[in-house]
């Protein structure tokens, strides 16, 4: 019953947002009359300057730190130009109509490559303590170890957001940002063989941009993340860390996250986000000894009514959970739709225990899952699908309840061997309407995420699997209990397989598939079902889906 009156309220609280794609084009006016905008070099600039004209600006970032800024006002850094240290921006608030600008801008009106912030020695690059209506854009940091002995914090960040004091942090937008080569420790430092076994890392890391309110009081809202390039950070790329729900109303959009460490993005505790367009590749890195080694290109915990859609995730690398996108338990309504997964180690679809109200639906995965536990230190096999029971080391096992999995196009070549892991505790689980495109036969697999899955007779309740293409009856593990109730079996021959675009998987033998979907139903016992609706308007390219839908992720056209 608890879990019950906490889905009615968290799909009242929908009512608050719309996971419509925002308008980016985000207008930010001035006030000439009142507005001023002061001027930093790091050349020909003086602290002892007014810093309000570009032939008398201050010369450090600090002197930035010693004044109260108000709506409308700027900063401007010059491009070309690398500043050593940091800017932080302490209850600094513009409002609504007049933002506060951060921004690097042609000195002498020839543009040159954005100004760079090189944080090398200190904790960020860029901080925003308890501020809000600022944009921060057109700049580029790096932060990578330390020459002044050994450093009295944890972590080093390009752009920490941090909610203290106030109340309320509102409407922030970074945009146009480039961030590389952001390392706690200095080259050459090694991580032991047991860090990349714990759960996020215990050591000193680098981050790219991370967003901390871990004050259930307060509020972060508001904040947009968009057309950043994130490269090379020992940990994670973009980090949400909430508590109770208390960031909402996130855009990450557009943005470029590769090479990281760990995750190429992760949100704990938050609530209303929307991640689209984004071109995650490599997390997991460990092309550098100073990179973590293991991380899904995202990954929600503790979240609620989050919208994943129309991303790329390429090539995560790990010997434990580093899926393209994965949900951690303790979420609902978490929606992972439209996306292209292929070549990450740890497999495509990840659900954990105590999730509720979850989706896999219209995605794409292309050889996902190749990891073999045992090898190379890998304490988790690679798998297509899992449903895990796993909430918590201290936690009875509880599997998801009421995932929806339809629609997607799942292939794997020769090179693959499938594996599926489902907790015998989901309640709750529709399979439907997928391609199973899987060379090799397919295996079931215990769970194991640190302790696995037990055996039992027990059997998942209320599961309707139908309507899956399947390329032969080996395709689904002959051991799992669960069988759909009405295959398909045949090849689609797509466009070009192994390929990594979305349109290399569309099907060219479309009778095999053409309007032999069905409507997707709520499972027996959801009242809910999920954000939005679950009949979808579009595939996964764009094309209308009709009233009897087909299989797999792309629609075939009319006249196929």
């Amino acid at each position: 019953m608890k879990s019950l009156i906490y889905l009615a309220i968290s799909f009242l609280t929908l009512l608050e947002y719309s996971f419509a794609a925002p308008n980016n084009s985000m207008t930010i006016q001035t006030s000439d009359t009142l507005c001023k905008t002061y001027f930093v070099h790091p050349q020909i600039g003086d602290d002892h300057n007014p810093g309000t004209s570009k032939e008398r600006p201050f010369r450090t970032l600090q002197q930035i730190e010693k004044i109260h800024l108000g709506p409308g006002d700027k900063i401007m850094l010059a491009d070309g130009q690398v500043y050593q240290g940091n800017l932080n921006l302490v209850n600094q608030e513009g409002n609504k109509e007049h933002y506060i600008e951060v921004k690097s801008t042609s000195w002498d009106g020839v543009e040159d490559a954005p100004a760079v912030i090189d944080f090398k020695n200190l904790q960020n690059g860029i901080l925003l303590k308890d501020c809000s209506f600022i944009k921060v854009s057109n700049i580029h940091l790096t932060g990578e170890g330390y020459t002044n002995g050994q450093q009295d914090f944890d972590q080093r960040c390009a752009v920490l957001i941090l909610s203290d004091k106030k109340k309320r942090m509102q409407s922030l937008l970074l945009e146009h940002l480039t961030i590389n080569d952001v390392y706690f420790e200095n080259k050459g430092f090694k991580r032991g063989r047991e860090e990349v076994k714990s759960a996020n890392g215990t050591q000193k890391y680098g981050w790219g941009i991370k967003l901390f309110n871990n004050n259930p009081e307060n509020l972060m809202e508001n904040i947009t993340i968009q057309n950043c390039s994130i490269t090379d950070v020992s940990h994670t790329g973009i980090k949400l860390i909430g508590s109770g729900r208390n960031i909402k109303r996130v855009n990450i959009l557009n943005n470029k996250v590769l090479k990281t460490g760990g995750p190429g993005i992760q949100m704990s505790g938050v609530q209303f986000v929307y991640v689209a367009n984004n071109d995650v590749q490599y997390s997991g890195s460990n092309d550098d000894s100073r990179k973590w080694g293991r991380g899904s290109g995202l990954w929600t915990w503790g979240s609620s009514d989050v919208l994943i859609e129309k991303n790329k995730f390429l090539h995560a690398n790990g010997p434990g959970d580093s899926d393209g996108a994965h949900i951690d338990f303790n979420c609902d309504n978490i929606v992972i739709q439209y996306n292209l997964s292929g070549y990450n180690a740890g497999g495509f679809c990840e659900i954990l225990g105590n999730n509720y109200n979850c989706t896999y639906r219209y995605n794409i995965s292309i050889n996902d899952g190749s990891r073999e536990k045992g090898v190379n230190g890998a304490f988790q096999d690679g798998k297509t699908l899992w449903l895990s029971g796993f909430q918590g080391s201290k936690n009875e096992r509880k599997g998801p309840i009421d995932t929806y999995i339809y629609n997607n196009t799942i292939y794997a070549d020769e090179s693959i061997h499938p594996k599926m892991a489902f907790d015998n505790t989901s309640n709750g689980v529709l399979i439907a309407n997928n391609i199973f495109y899987l060379a090799n036969p397919s295996q079931l697999v215990l769970g194991d995420q640190y302790k696995p899955d037990t055996k039992s007779n027990k059997e998942m309740e209320n599961v309707l699997f139908e309507n899956n293409l399947f390329l032969k009856a080996a395709s689904w593990p002959l051991e799992m209990k669960i069988r759909d109730s009405r295959p398909i079996y045949g090849d689609v021959n797509f466009k070009n397989p192994r390929g990594l675009n979305v349109v290399d998987y569309t099907p060219l033998k479309t009778d095999l598939i053409k309007n032999k979907g069905i409507q997707i139903p709520y499972i027996k016992g959801d009242y809910f079902g999920l954000l939005h609706q679950l009949k979808m308007e579009k595939d996964i390219l764009g094309n209308p889906v009709p009233s009897r839908p087909s299989l797999g992720a792309i629609e075939p056209l009319p006249n196929n």
